[in-house]
């Protein structure tokens, strides 16, 4: 059965190799030294907090309070420390409701793994490491959030990790409760469950107000009731600010192996200050300095704000942060060639490329774990030969892209190779949000699109993605390729799996004959290898050069003929990589009379606005035509609707000709 139910390894056993004592959650109970500490940090964590916000002047006070006796607990007690924080080995930790950043960084601060001064004195200023929302950059934090909803997600995401590489780690994941209206967590609780990811324990910090005031007002939930039913087991903590409940409950968490687990924990906003407690307006809103100096007295801290003052105003950026990226080690293979004389689609030969990598890492030691998720589209996005294969690695996620993008992301940053699989309207407009987290977190998603374009045809507008390569070309990480023909793709998604980095690999639904060079033979394949970034030219000509890409290339070769029996020599240029520019390509397409784009996309944002971005940059003033789509299509077969369009390989050789009169 395609995602089946795994058990997997037991999580539930000691963590080894921890590099402190009283490290882990072992005792019976906290000792008495242990809880002081723990209260005397808090108390110095709390100060921190209100100083750092109230010198930049805004933040997110109140939650960050709610939440600090967990998130003390949780760094100082699990296997993470500041000279491992890239150890395979450690837990992760989680905090998805990212603006209680101050707290974060307060407790990074005093246990070492930042410096605490620079964290006050530094919050939320320009070229500092600390943002306002928590960042992977800082050292123990292990994800990037700050739209509500993601952390889940991506715990589910390093929880199936431990699976996949085979380490017995914990995932702790820490959330707000206003955030459990988003759907998206209802996806992962979904996910954590049916694949018994008996390593994750969630908590939610129910200090009941958002916002816009009591949660109970803005959108009521039973959220034991959501998470039982999602088949979570349910811990209640009534005090989620004393350490003693929280440690009992971490510790109640670890002895159920059944499933995933999450501990719903009472707290008080902006506990500790009397004159802030359960107030919503400092949810997001920083304390004057004059109020933040009598919470400093009530906590009994010295005073030192204009010293931080100081700090802030020397301060300097210079320094650029990267996420770490742990290595990957994946054989290709071979490639595949589809002979000239049968059609064959490019998602087919992405399934058949995803299938021999399968058989050549599934039983070789020296391989990084490949994982594929799908949300019920296997057949269709050809990963169903992935799934009978290597089935403990094919992930069924059901119709969840949300969540799915998020989780196959954050599999990805951990030494994972992480394919994810859908049609190109929902993994890239639906999902848009959560693949640009991924590419904010560094990560190293390869994401493989099918049914792109109007080529989707008689399923309709809202399902013909034609703004793919302009919603990527916002994302700084993420590498586009849109491949001619099957050989390409097959060679793109093997060199795609085999680099570091996002690549977004698009499709249409449609069988196609393979290109063929002007011998008769697979252009694509002999001695062919993909480079990303490099274009190709299929045809040579001088009078015009029509550049295209993915399923257009074959009506561009249609163009090519017509033009030829009329006298009109024209070069057609495969631009595979859309969003990367191949200079020289680029220059010798422009000495033609005429220069055309063509594509399966919006014709205002595509890879017609990357020629035209391109040919002003340079200084270079051929005569441009951009065919592309110029309004939402209707259902209707791809040639038809083409037509329709007028984008129809006749109706582009036409205007061509004529613009051609006009440009001599």
């Amino acid at each position: 059965m395609l995602g089946c139910i795994r058990q997997g390894i037991s999580f539930n056993q000691g963590i080894q190799g921890r590099t402190m004592s009283e490290k882990g959650f072992q005792a019976a109970k906290l000792s008495n030294e242990t809880r002081e500490r723990l209260k005397d940090l808090a108390r110095q964590c709390r100060g921190d907090i209100l100083k750092m916000t109230t010198l930049a002047g805004c933040g997110h006070p109140g939650g960050s309070m709610s939440s600090l006796e967990m998130y003390l607990l949780l760094w100082s007690l699990a296997s993470v420390a500041p000279d491992r924080i890239h150890d395979p080995g450690r837990d992760r930790i989680v905090v998805s409701h990212g603006h209680t950043s101050p707290g974060v960084y307060a407790v990074l601060g005093r246990l070492g793994f930042v410096n605490i001064d620079e964290a006050v004195a530094h919050f939320r200023q320009g070229g500092a490491l600390f943002e306002g929302h928590v960042d992977r950059v800082v050292p123990g934090c292990e994800w990037s959030t700050g739209n509500l909803g993601q952390g889940l997600s991506a715990a589910c995401g390093f929880a199936l990790s431990a699976r996949l590489l085979k380490k017995d780690f914990r995932v702790y994941c820490v959330m707000g409760d206003g955030e459990q209206e988003k759907g998206q967590i209802v996806e992962a609780q979904r996910f954590a469950a049916k694949y018994r990811l008996t390593n994750l324990i969630a908590f939610i910090d129910r200090n009941y107000l958002q916002i816009s005031g009591d949660t109970r007002a803005v959108m009521p939930m039973n959220l034991a009731a959501q998470y039982r039913a999602s088949g979570w087991n349910v811990i209640d903590c009534k005090d989620g600010n004393d350490f003693d409940q929280v440690y009992a409950a971490i510790r109640h968490a670890h002895s159920l192996g059944n499933a995933p687990t999450v501990i719903i924990a009472e707290t008080i906003m902006s506990r500790g200050v009397p004159f802030m407690e359960n107030k919503e307006e400092w949810h997001g809103k920083a304390l004057p300095e004059a109020d933040c100096r009598k919470a400093l007295e009530i906590l009994g801290l010295a005073d030192d704000i204009e010293k931080y003052k100081a700090m802030r105003k020397a301060f300097k950026p210079g320094a650029h942060y990267e996420t770490y990226q742990p290595p990957v080690q994946i054989e290709v293979g071979e490639p595949r060639t589809y002979p000239v004389d049968k059609a064959s689609d490019c998602r087919g030969a992405w399934g058949g490329a995803l299938e021999d990598m399968a058989k050549l890492n599934k039983d070789n030691p020296a391989s990084s774990p490949i994982a594929v998720f799908d949300c019920d589209l296997a057949s269709s996005v050809r990963t169903t030969q992935f799934a009978k294969v290597w089935p403990d690695n094919f992930f069924q996620a059901g119709i969840a892209e949300h969540h799915t993008s998020a989780m196959a992301g954050a599999v990805s940053t951990q030494g994972v190779v992480s394919f994810w699989s859908d049609f190109a309207a929902f993994g890239t407009d639906e999902a848009y949000n959560q693949n640009r987290l991924n590419d904010i977190n560094g990560s190293n998603l390869k994401l493989i699109l099918t049914h792109a374009g109007a080529d989707v045809g008689e399923d309709g507008r809202t399902h013909q993605c034609i703004d793919y390569v302009a919603n990527f070309r916002s994302l700084y990480g993420f590498r586009v390729i849109v491949p001619a023909d099957p050989n390409e793709t097959d060679r793109a998604i093997r060199y795609a799996a085999s680099h570091e980095g996002n690549y977004l690999v698009a499709m249409g639904r449609s069988k196609l004959l393979p290109v063929a060079g002007a011998d008769g033979k697979p252009l694509f394949a002999g001695d062919y290898k993909f480079e990303y970034g490099k274009a190709t030219f299929i045809r040579e000509g001088s009078d015009v050069c029509i550049i295209s890409m993915g399923m257009m290339i074959p009506r561009a070769l249609k163009v090519h003929e017509i033009l030829k029996a009329r006298g009109i020599s024209a070069a057609i240029l495969n631009m595979s990589s859309p969003t990367a520019s191949d200079n020289a390509a680029l220059r010798k397409a422009a000495s033609a009379k005429i220069v055309a784009t063509y594509e399966d996309h919006c014709v205002r944002t595509g890879l017609g606005a990357v020629v035209t971005e391109w040919l002003d940059e340079h200084g270079l003033t051929p005569c441009l035509l951009r065919f592309g789509i110029p309004r939402y299509p209707s259902s209707g077969e791809p040639d038809e609707l083409f037509r329709l369009l007028g984008i129809d390989p006749e109706t582009v050789a036409e205007l061509i000709e004529q613009n051609l009169k006009t440009a001599k």
